[in-house]
């Protein structure tokens, strides 16, 4: 009878991927996740397989390493090596016969692409084949798996949907703006895993880092230095300056597919441009296609404290400008990601979410990267647990002193204990809610705390220097949230707390600024006298008209700083209040012609929008979705108070929650507007 003789390999890639839960990445190779079988079936001629005679050895290699598995008749498969079991023996009188062969990888096996080699040895003859590539993924759904998460629906939110919301703005009036993390768009998981190729680490030392690549930990700090480009070939440039030629503005991009397709396809240069949202936004989708557990998480009222006392410094002119002093700042908002994996490296209490910051900020072991800091770790205030603990425990917990000058001389301090990180968010799983997870990372700073994160943090600053003075107090509040082509309506209200008459002076003053960094120069001031009476409490309406705070950029949230400095003309004395606010642009609306929405079958959306302006408008809309077309891209002209109704077909390629969303760059006045409608996709 014949020997045997092998005839074809089939790696059975839609059934094992969707067994592994892979199915709808896009790669070139199979797709599966560690700690998992998978089946291939070998058709082979001649005589029936007899593992007496014949050894069937699998060979497992990913760079420089490499595994050899020999086929067993007997046995199970491993969570801890890879293993090789035959399942079934069909010999078929009439054709060829076929095996059935389980492989198992350890739930601790490296990320990344595999080379599949098999080796049939016999009596006689010794002949290797080569069976293709497989990626493989960490694997959420496998306990064994260190970044396995419990609950289906906490895996279905984190690692398989791929619609976001981004929350921006500032505490007063959050915005909630869509994003499309596409990690099933076409290629999307082959650039993941080119992060992993050009770093530094694997481009140093090929070996290590491939064993390496066994750690989430490890994995996610590669990331997240790879997002940014500061040291490496990295993803994105960051731009703050407001001055975008040569790229697209921050706020134009609504998906991570074009940011990385664009990188992919320009040999790995750097996308222009980033800034915090758009950094978090594409490492959420290359953590989520690599298997690890992620959210994108906001922090309102975010401390960047340069030279870690834990306290931010602010100063102000006596004429209520704030003043570009000192290298400290609060960003009204800033954008991290949290991913889910244990800490053994930590000791036990530090598993679960952990915190990575991909915009480049502070070097961490001399590159621009951030984390995984334990969120535990930040609210049991460990300080010093690796990586990067003190930067975002003061991101969350800082203090603010606020200080007035003039020529230099400190006229009046206060201090804020409250305002930084005043609230700490993320999209609530399986709905469009935001989730508050304050509570998930402030406690009370005590004092040694404050002595650990800086050994030269100075005692009791902040609480030094001539306090707010006691017989007044001045607060500012906005009429409305503050809307793009509206005029801004504001109230001060002054208390005069002692029961004398007092001559005040009142100085009002708004600032443009970027939600990064202190503002810059005014664009509107009020001053005037104020009488007020024994115990008395005044309360004086503003208006800043639409005309006084047109941008020239475009932006999707414009921010102002606005304050007021009251004077006691007679003691000198001075109190301020401030309030910082962004003014919304107007919403997109979205309507679906049919709620019952089917795969692979034609549907009409239609987006509306009303010229809230006294001019005509014109800009580009883009409507897209991951999943559901491709991207329609149409210019237009609106006129004052026009409805512009735009229907948009669209086929839905892929079942499940998708977003559709619309942007409207527009010229005049300089603004993106968004919208969004979520669609729930029914299998045919």
């Amino acid at each position: 009878m014949d020997e045997f003789k092998l005839r074809s390999i089939d790696l059975q890639q839609v059934q094992n991927q969707i067994r592994h839960k892979t199915d709808g990445l896009s790669s070139s190779t199979l797709v599966l996740r560690r700690g998992q079988a998978f089946t291939v079936t070998i058709s082979y001629d001649g005589r029936p397989f007899d593992p007496l005679k014949e050894n069937l050895i699998f060979r497992i290699v990913l760079g420089p390493l490499s595994v050899e598995v020999p086929v067993s008749r007997l046995g199970h498969s491993s969570l801890t090596q890879w293993s090789a079991v035959l399942e079934r023996n069909i010999p078929d009188p009439t054709g060829p016969h076929a095996l059935w062969v389980s492989l198992s990888s350890p739930a601790s096996a490296s990320v990344g692409v595999y080379t599949l080699q098999m080796r049939v040895e016999t009596r006689l003859t010794v002949r290797s084949h080569l069976l293709g590539q497989f990626t493989l993924l960490c694997n959420p759904w496998c306990p064994a798996d260190s970044v396995f998460l419990q609950s289906e629906d906490l895996r279905t939110e984190f690692v398989r949907s791929d619609i976001g919301l981004l929350f921006k703005g500032s505490l007063g009036n959050i915005v909630s703006r869509p994003w499309s993390f596409d990690q099933y768009e076409k290629g999307i998981l082959d650039i993941s895993m080119k992060l992993l190729q050009l770093s530094p680490q694997h481009q140093a030392d090929l070996g290590k880092d491939l064993q390496n690549r066994s750690n989430p930990v490890y994995i996610s700090r590669v990331i997240s230095a790879m997002v940014n480009s500061n040291d490496d070939k990295g993803v994105l440039m960051g731009n703050w300056s407001n001055d975008y030629s040569g790229g697209v503005s921050p706020s134009q991009w609504s998906g991570s597919a074009d940011i990385l397709r664009k990188w992919a396809e320009t040999q790995f240069s750097p996308v222009k441009y980033g800034q915090c949202w758009v950094f978090a936004a594409v490492m959420c989708t290359v953590m989520r296609a690599l298997g690890i557990p992620t959210r994108v998480v906001t922090n309102f009222n975010s401390a960047h404290d340069t030279n870690r006392n834990i306290v931010i410094e602010e100063y102000y002119s006596e004429m209520g400008e704030k003043l570009p002093i000192g290298r400290d700042s609060i960003w009204n908002f800033h954008m991290w990601v949290e991913s889910w994996m244990k800490r053994p490296d930590l000791g036990r209490g530090y598993d679960g979410w952990q915190v990575l910051d991909p915009t480049p900020q502070e070097k961490s072991a001399e590159m621009f990267r951030c984390g995984p800091a334990a969120v535990k770790a930040i609210y049991h205030q460990k300080v010093d647990a690796q990586y990067d603990v003190p930067f975002v425990y003061a991101a969350v917990n800082a203090n603010v002193r606020t200080v007035i000058v003039r020529d230099g001389k400190v006229l009046t301090t206060s201090t804020d204990k409250n305002r930084v990180g005043a609230m700490i968010c993320t999209k609530h799983p399986g709905s469009l809610r935001m989730q508050d997870i304050t509570s998930e990372y402030k406690t009370e700073m005590d004092d040694s705390t404050v002595r650990a994160l800086s050994t030269d943090a100075r005692r009791g600053e902040g609480a030094t220097g001539r306090v707010a003075p006691q017989g007044l107090s001045v607060s500012l509040q906005l009429l409305k949230a503050p809307v793009v082509g509206e005029n801004i309506s504001f109230n001060v209200t002054i208390t005069n707390k002692v029961a004398v008459p007092k001559l005040l002076r009142k100085h009002v003053n708004a600032q443009n600024k970027e939600y990064n960094r202190n503002p810059t120069g005014t664009f509107w001031e009020a001053h005037g006298d104020v009488k007020i009476g024994p115990k008395e409490t005044v309360t004086i309406q503003h208006e800043i008209s639409f005309k006084d705070y047109m941008l020239t950029e475009a932006a999707e949230d414009s921010l102002v700083n606005l304050a007021v400095v009251i004077e006691d003309v007679k003691s000198q004395e001075r109190v301020l209040a401030s309030e910082e606010f962004n003014i919304r642009s107007p919403s997109l609306n979205i309507q679906v012609q049919n709620e019952y929405v089917v795969i692979n079958t034609q549907q009409v959306a239609t987006v509306t929008f009303t010229n809230p302006f006294s001019i005509a408008v014109s800009g580009e809309l883009t409507v897209a979705c991951s999943g559901l077309q491709e991207k329609v891209q149409t210019r237009l002209t609106i006129q004052p108070r026009e409805t512009m109704r735009m229907p948009i077909n669209f086929t839905p390629r892929m079942a499940g929650a998708k977003m559709l969303y619309a942007s409207l760059v527009l010229m005049n006045p300089p603004t993106v507007l968004h919208g969004f409608k979520t669609i729930n996709v029914q299998a045919s």
